[in-house]
């Protein structure tokens, strides 16, 4: 049975600006084959299929495919995709022109599991005037950063930071008793040692209080079985 790949998305909108009133989509897939991509634009509704993986790779090809209804129409003829290595990126032109956002992505008022923010694009309405063009090219690439920033070129021994010459793993920071420090600022008010999970990024897990960022704009109600 074809599983669902994991969907970020993020919105702008616009009533003058056409290129602002826009839905950023992402297909977090690594390997997809094109052979086997189908992937439908209509007005109201966009369909995935694919293949993804690479064996050769140690990665498990698997079958993906998803339908979403969407809240209401977009463009077809004017909205975009691109694959790439690591995902599949659409970017949905709004049909009706105007400054509010969608209050979530889809027709029906029901959380998708496999739907998340992306908060690499995510920018609050009130916030959207001032804020940049998303800036498609530079964005090629980026959807594997979840994993520690691995990717880096140059800090592929670093090992987590752990391996850097004279840092001991942080440990030592030229004499200074890191985990004293650490305690001595939990007394302070300050920031919690721990990040917690990693919901500050586009990888965000499941949660049944809907707590995984700004969309949906509405409160979403469970899955009917």
């Amino acid at each position: 049975m074809p599983s669902h790949p994991e969907v970020l998305w993020a919105q702008r909108s616009s009533a003058s600006d056409e290129t602002k009133n826009v839905i950023y989509l992402t297909v977090n897939l690594t390997e997809i084959k094109e052979s086997t991509l189908v992937c439908e634009l209509e007005p109201t509704k966009l369909t995935f299929k694919a293949t993804a993986g690479a064996s050769t790779k140690g990665i498990e090809e698997k079958e993906y495919e998803f339908a979403l209804d969407l809240f209401e129409e977009i463009d077809p003829e004017k909205s975009s995709k691109r694959l790439t290595t690591r995902s599949l990126v659409l970017v949905l032109r709004k049909k009706e022109a105007k400054e509010a956002y969608w209050p979530r992505l889809t027709k029906e008022k029901i959380k998708h599991p496999f739907i998340k923010t992306d908060f690499s694009r995510w920018v609050d309405e009130d916030e959207q005037d001032g804020a940049e063009a998303v800036d498609e090219d530079l964005m090629e690439g980026m959807g594997g950063m979840g994993g520690g920033m691995g990717g880096m070129p140059g800090m592929e021994g670093l090992g987590g930071m752990g391996g850097m010459p004279g840092m001991g793993g942080m440990g030592g920071m030229g004499g200074m008793d890191f985990e004293k420090m650490m305690a001595s600022m939990g007394g302070m008010g300050g920031a919690p040692a721990s990040g917690g999970d990693e919901d500050s990024g586009p990888s965000v897990e499941d949660s049944d209080d809907d707590d995984d960022g700004p969309p949906p704009l509405e409160q979403a109600e469970p899955t009917k079985p």
